[in-house]
């Protein structure tokens, strides 16, 4: 799992700084942060048995970030 920033407590510094939050979007496609429950899906599918053939894989949910 790879996320992008993803707006939880541990990024609050990150997004409550408005310099560095607008470089953030700036540099990525859909022009936000991501939410949690945008995360949740991935993580769900991960520990699911539909996930029981990946392997090797990381799955990037970043919104389409350009590093």
């Amino acid at each position: 799992m790879a996320p992008g920033v993803i707006r939880t407590d541990f990024s609050a510094a990150l997004v409550g700084n408005e310099d560095l939050h607008a470089a953030v979007v700036a540099k990525t496609a859909l022009g936000r942060v991501g939410e949690a429950a945008e995360v949740a899906g991935a993580v769900a599918y991960l520990a699911s048995s539909a996930a029981a053939y990946t392997t090797g894989s990381i799955l990037v949910v970043d919104g389409g970030t350009v590093a």
